[in-house]
């Protein structure tokens, strides 16, 4: 978020329903960098509204985090996490998908998913073929070898993600997962965004 960054945030004021929502102090007991963001822009704008930035940067905050992190089973077998994540989709859906239909499950450019596509197919973990009724139409799927590979690391890759997150009680979790479910379909549905 731009404001986490160092940029400009909007003022705050009074919610619709009357209740004022400005912040003097980082809500909650959280003493993490985004904490230290609020206390600054509430040193030089006292009055700001600074829920946003406690919610969409700490979001924003943890998924650098997470992607920064050394995904050490992916990394075993030569993996990225965005050539993993198009594998489970072809895994996990168990049909053929096309390029398109990947993009979508992926939540991935075009580009981006040709790329992988390539690299994954030079590794032998999935094969593309043509649509008999039209050429321009490409089907993939996972070979044998890459339904293995995804069978094989994805118990691995979640006790590690579980480790990842095992600093959270799991009631804290599960009321996260809840959490953030609730904003993804709110989200979801203002964006326009495919739900599976």
């Amino acid at each position: 978020m731009t404001a986490v960054n160092g940029g400009a945030a909007p003022g705050g004021g009074a919610a619709a329903d009357g209740v004022d929502t400005r912040s003097s102090t980082p809500r909650g007991r959280a003493d993490d960098t985004v904490a230290g963001v609020v206390r600054q822009w509430h040193s030089v704008h006292p009055g700001l509204d600074t829920g946003p930035i406690e919610i969409i940067g700490r979001i924003n905050r943890c998924a650098a985090l997470f992607q920064q992190a050394e995904d050490a089973p992916l990394r075993r077998v030569g993996l990225t996490r965005p050539e993993f994540e198009l594998l489970c989709a072809l895994r996990r859906t168990g049909r053929e998908l096309t390029p398109s239909e990947v993009a979508r499950e992926t939540f991935s450019s075009g580009a981006a998913v040709t790329k992988r596509l390539k690299q994954l197919t030079e590794r032998a973990l999935v094969e593309r073929r043509g649509d008999t009724r039209d050429r321009r139409v490409a089907h993939v799927r996972l070979t044998d070898a890459g339904r293995d590979l995804v069978d094989g690391v994805l118990p691995e890759q979640l006790t590690y993600e579980t480790a990842v997150l095992s600093g959270v009680d799991s009631a804290a979790q599960e009321e996260l997962a809840v959490l953030l479910g609730e904003l993804l379909g709110r989200l979801e549905g203002r964006l326009g965004a495919p739900r599976f």
